[in-house]
């Protein structure tokens, strides 16, 4: 039986021998990971009772604070900061068992997806240390595919967990809103922000989502008893109605993408009950995320870039300056315009029970880029438009899972996005599962 000693100090070999050429974990913790690595296995020698991840190494991501370890959220201004207790998804994990190893990569407050602040630098792609491992969540991406843990979490608003799961390999879960807590969100009503977990696996992901669910009442959202089982459900694919997309008739998907994904999915169409070429209609939807999440960046970073500007990175300067251009009739106008094309998708969720599409637009590009500002020679509409096939999911609450299905043609991991119905997360889970095992 293999020791959580010996499993930690695998993965701690593991972040010492390839982490310099990757850089994905911000901050180390290896002396308390050793100690609660020996106490867990003293405590399966006793036989005491075990919780779901008894033993198991976790990557934290740098937006969550982890106690007595530093936490920078990816900022100048916080690059000695060391919280004093631990953010609730990181003690439910720990009270689940779980062994914090260290702290993830993140760009600046999460802001972009490419891994990369002024802090820690960048984070390089697993497959090509030179291109982006996208983000928010890319270090914790970089940090399973390459081995250095089993689980990390993550966090995603126009796709901060799908995007790096797709450009690295492995799977990244975006729950609906409120069955992961954050008792951290500024604005605890708005759902365009979740916490979800991360993993190679998705019965893997599946362990570590049902320690991460909970109904704690300091999120707003969160769902009284929330709670997932530890293993994915089984479904039978052949009983599914399944609609196809490449782009949702809106998102700047690359050719060469586009391509690949229905390369991919000709191989696998013939096992559900029906497949068709389909999208919901998401007029709007650019606009509607662009509004909603200028607001809520002015409402996080406005007294951060007034009061310290040289000390805030050009994203984050962007998106407070995006919202003072607001006006409330056009936050107003955004919700009620979200509202509609949520409407829009429950119509289309009467024919379907799942959509799949590709999960990011492009293929990696080199980390040097800060983002694509034109894709196919079309220029971009801002510096986050490539992420519109995570947003378009984003913006009505759907849950969505990216899952690796092997490569595109130049060599780096392709990621499926397969989204369910509005509270479908255990479905979700369970047609990835069904598609990983075949």
């Amino acid at each position: 039986m293999l020791s959580s000693a010996d499993l930690v100090e695998s993965c701690i070999g593991r972040i010492l021998a390839v982490d310099c050429a990757v850089n994905a974990m911000a901050a180390r913790d290896f002396d308390r990971a050793r100690a609660a690595a020996a106490e867990a296995d003293r405590a399966t020698m006793r036989g005491d009772a075990l919780g779901p991840l008894h033993g198991l190494p976790l990557g934290v991501k740098d937006l969550d604070d982890v106690a007595g370890l530093r936490t920078t959220y990816g900022s100048p201004l916080f690059a000695d900061h060391v919280p004093s207790q631990d953010q609730g998804i990181v003690g439910s994990c720990r009270a689940a068992g779980a062994i914090v190893l260290g702290k993830t990569n993140t760009p600046e407050w999460g802001a972009g997806a490419n891994t990369r602040n002024a802090v820690f630098g960048a984070t390089g792609n697993p497959f090509d240390p030179m291109r982006s491992a996208a983000g928010s969540s890319g270090g914790s991406a970089v940090a399973l595919a390459t081995g250095m843990t089993p689980i990390a979490t993550g966090s995603d608003m126009g796709g901060s967990l799908r995007n790096p799961a797709a450009f690295c390999g492995i799977v990244g879960f975006r729950p609906s809103p409120g069955l992961v807590p954050s008792e951290k969100r500024p604005l605890g009503w708005n759902p365009l922000s979740v916490l979800g977990p991360m993993a190679r696996t998705v019965p893997d992901l599946c362990l570590l989502l049902s320690a991460m669910a909970s109904g704690d009442t300091r999120d707003p959202l969160a769902a009284a008893g929330a709670r997932i089982a530890a293993a994915p459900d089984r479904v039978d694919l052949a009983s599914l109605r399944v609609a196809l997309t490449p782009n949702f008739g809106f998102a700047p998907t690359e050719r060469h993408i586009a391509d690949v994904f229905a390369e991919k999915t000709d191989l696998f169409r013939h096992l559900f009950a029906r497949a068709e070429d389909a999208s919901p209609d998401c007029a709007g939807t650019d606009r509607v995320f662009e509004v909603l999440r200028a607001a809520g960046a002015l409402a996080s970073h406005h007294d951060r870039v007034r009061d310290t500007p040289d000390q805030v990175g050009p994203n984050v300067h962007r998106d407070v300056a995006a919202g003072l251009q607001l006006s409330a009739l056009d936050v107003m106008q955004a919700s009620a315009d979200q509202t509609a094309i949520y409407r829009r998708w429950q119509a289309f969720f009467e024919l379907y029970d799942v959509i799949l599409s590709p999960a990011v637009t492009i293929s990696p590009r080199p980390w040097s880029e800060l983002f694509p500002a034109a894709i196919d020679g079309r220029p971009t509409r801002t510096y986050f438009h490539w992420l519109a096939l995570a947003y378009a999911v984003t913006v009505v609450g759907h849950p969505a899972v990216s899952l690796p299905v092997g490569r595109d043609r130049h060599g780096m991991p392709f990621g499926l996005q397969i989204v369910g119905r509005r509270g479908g997360d255990a479905q979700v889970l369970a047609v990835a599962a069904a598609l990983e095992r075949a």
